[in-house]
């Protein structure tokens, strides 16, 4: 009885896992652009976002957490195909969601933002 009760805590254990998630909503780029929203020349478009993971067995493997933002970003920057228009990326969001279970993390980061273009 006691045996098989700790075979069933054991695997219990084995098989459960836990996840933290953080959003980072502070500017943690070196722009010198600023982009002034004072008035109502503006108009939002669409909210767009890039995503970034990797996964470490044992330790070892996957991208740092500088370059998963890195990847994110750049995949957020494609996606909103603001080049050579009068648009611009606000409200930056870094979100970095962390599960762990017994011998794998997984890292994801996903970017977001808000697409306006300028009507004057």
């Amino acid at each position: 009885m006691k045996k098989s009760i700790s075979l069933i805590f054991l695997a219990t254990l084995l098989f459960t896992s836990c996840a933290s998630h953080n959003g980072l909503t502070t500017n943690r780029n070196n722009h010198t652009t600023e982009v002034v929203l004072s008035k109502k020349n503006y108009k939002i478009i669409e909210r767009v976002q890039g995503e970034a993971q990797t996964r470490y067995i044992l330790g070892i493997g996957g991208l740092s957490k500088k370059a998963l933002v890195a990847e994110a970003k750049a995949k957020m920057l494609s996606n909103a195909n603001i080049i050579g228009s009068s648009k611009a990326i606000i409200n930056e969001t870094v979100e970095v969601k962390h599960s762990f279970f017994p011998f794998v993390r997984l890292y994801k980061v996903t970017v977001s933002g808000h697409i306006v273009e300028f009507t004057d």
